[in-house]
C-alpha cells in the first residue's frame, strides 16, 4: 500500500488530550505511510503525555478518564511547519494551556498563513481563535459549548441539521484549510475528509463497499453480577479499525449476543505503567451496538474482526458467538484478530494450520490450538487471516486488514 508522494502531518499533544480523538487519526495516517511527529510543548522526543477518554457515563455532562500516555516522537523545539501538510490538535483540557502559550498559537498561525490543513476536534478548536484563523466567518463546529466563542472570534457556527443528541452526528465540516468535528463521534467522516485533504485516494478491488463485523462481548451473561474491567472489549482494538472502515467508505457493524442495536458496552485500555510485569485495565469509552444479534446474516459480510480485551472470554464460552464464527469460515470469509481476540478463532478451528502474530500471553494459546505463534511481527497475515499482537500494532494491522478486504489509500 505505498505512495507516490509521502505526506506528513504533526499533532500537537498536552495532558489530558483525547485518547480517542488522538489515536485514531494517528494510527490510520500511519498505517497508510503518513509520517507523523508527536510533540508537545517543553517536552522532548521519548516524553509522555497523559491521554484521556471523554464519555458520558449517566452524568449531564461527560466525564473524564485518565487511561494511559502516548509517547511522544519529535521535540517541540526542532518544528518548522513548512515542512508538514497537516496539523492535527485533538481535543481535551490541554488546549486551554496551549492557547496561552505564544509558541504553540504562533504554530498554529504559521499553518493558517500557509494555508496548510488544520484538523480539529471537541475543544482544540479554542486554538483556532487564538490563532486568528476563523476570522471573516470560517465556518466551524465544535463541543456545542464553544459556539459563542466560535462567533466571537469571527467564525461562523455549523451544525449537521437533524440532530437530536452528540451521538447522532456523523459529519464534521471543512471551510478552506480548516477541518473541525464535534469530536470522537465524527470520527469516521472527519477521517475520510483528512484523508481526502492531503491528496488522498480510496480506492477498491470490489464493485460493492466492503462489509465487516466486529463481534465483541459484555458481561450481560451474568445476570446479576456487577460490571467487571475484565469483561470489556479493548477500547482501542474496537474503535480504531472501526472508524476507519468507516473512513474507508466500508460498511461497518458492530453486534453482541446479548445486547441490542443502540446499546453500549464498556471498554477498557491498557496501560503499561512503569515497575509493572503487565499492564493495568482501565475504564475506557462506551462503545455503541450498531446491529442486533439476531439480524446478521453471514452473507452480508465479508470479514469478521474479533478485538481483544476480556470480552473473547465472554464470546467463547457463548454458543451463539461460537456458531456465528463457524458460518464465517464456512464461506470462506476473511478473519481479523487483535490480541485476546484470537481466542475466539481458536476456539472454531480458525487458527489451525495458520501463522498468527502473538504477544507472549497468546503464544501457547495459538499453539495448542494448531497455530504457529509469531512473535517477531505485530501484524501476520496468512491467506484471509489477519492477526495483530496488542492494539500497539494497528497501524499494520490496518494496513494488513485493508489489503485484506481490497482497499487502498495513496498518495
Amino acid at each position: 500500500m505505498g505512495s507516490l508522494v509521502q505526506k506528513s502531518a504533526l499533532l500537537l499533544c498536552g495532558d489530558y488530550m483525547e485518547a480517542y480523538e488522538t489515536l485514531v487519526p494517528l494510527y490510520i495516517l500511519q498505517s497508510f505511510g503518513v509520517s507523523v511527529h508527536c510533540v508537545s510543548p517543553n517536552r522532548n522526543s521519548g516524553d509522555r503525555c497523559v491521554m484521556a477518554a471523554h464519555d458520558f457515563t449517566g452524568l449531564e455532562l461527560y466525564t473524564e478518564l485518565v487511561v494511559d500516555q502516548l509517547t511522544l516522537t519529535a521535540s517541540f523545539d526542532d518544528v518548522t511547519p513548512d515542512n508538514y501538510d497537516a496539523i492535527i490538535i485533538p481535543g481535551g483540557r490541554f488546549t486551554e494551556i496551549l492557547s496561552a502559550d505564544e509558541r504553540c498559537v504562533d504554530l498554529v498561525a504559521r499553518f493558517a498563513e500557509l494555508k496548510k490543513l488544520i484538523f480539529t476536534s471537541c475543544h482544540s478548536q479554542v486554538m483556532l481563535m487564538a490563532a486568528g484563523a476563523l476570522a471573516g466567518g470560517v465556518k466551524c463546529t465544535a463541543f456545542e459549548s464553544m459556539k459563542p466563542l466560535i462567533e466571537f472570534s469571527g467564525g461562523e457556527w455549523w451544525q449537521q441539521p437533524g440532530i437530536q443528541n452528540m451521538f447522532e452526528i456523523t459529519d464534521c465540516v471543512k471551510d478552506g484549510n480548516v477541518v473541525s468535528m464535534v469530536g470522537w463521534p465524527t470520527l469516521g467522516h472527519g477521517v475520510r475528509v483528512l484523508l481526502e485533504s492531503l491528496g488522498g485516494q480510496v480506492s477498491s478491488l470490489k464493485e460493492n463497499q466492503a462489509s465487516v463485523l466486529f463481534l465483541i462481548g459484555d458481561n450481560s451473561i451474568f445476570v446479576g453480577v456487577v460490571l467487571d474491567l475484565k469483561d470489556y472489549v479493548e477500547d482501542y482494538g474496537i474503535n480504531v479499525p472501526f472508524r476507519a472502515l468507516q473512513a474507508l467508505g466500508c460498511k461497518v457493524d458492530a453486534v453482541t449476543p446479548n445486547k441490542k442495536k443502540g446499546e453500549m458496552c464498556a471498554t477498557l485500555v491498557y496501560d503499561l505503567e512503569e515497575a509493572r510485569q503487565l499492564p493495568a485495565e482501565k475504564r475506557g469509552h462506551n462503545f455503541l451496538v450498531t446491529a442486533c444479534w439476531d439480524d446478521v446474516c453471514v452473507d452480508d459480510y465479508d470479514c469478521v474482526v474479533v478485538p481483544g480485551g476480556r470480552s473473547p472470554e465472554l464470546l467463547v464460552m457463548n454458543p451463539k458467538a461460537v456458531a456465528l464464527v463457524k458460518k464465517f469460515d464456512e464461506k470462506d470469509k476473511v478473519f481479523a484478530a487483535i490480541g485476546q481476540g484470537k481466542l475466539l478463532l481458536a476456539a472454531t478451528g480458525v487458527l489451525k494450520g495458520k501463522r498468527c502474530a502473538s504477544g507472549k500471553g497468546m503464544k501457547v494459546m495459538v499453539k495448542v490450538a494448531g497455530g504457529e505463534a509469531v512473535v517477531s511481527k505485530g501484524c501476520v497475515t496468512d491467506g484471509k487471516l489477519v492477526t495483530a499482537a496488542s492494539a500497539s500494532d494497528l497501524p499494520a494491522f490496518l494496513s494488513g486488514l485493508s489489503t485484506a478486504l481490497g482497499v487502498s489509500v495513496m498518495f
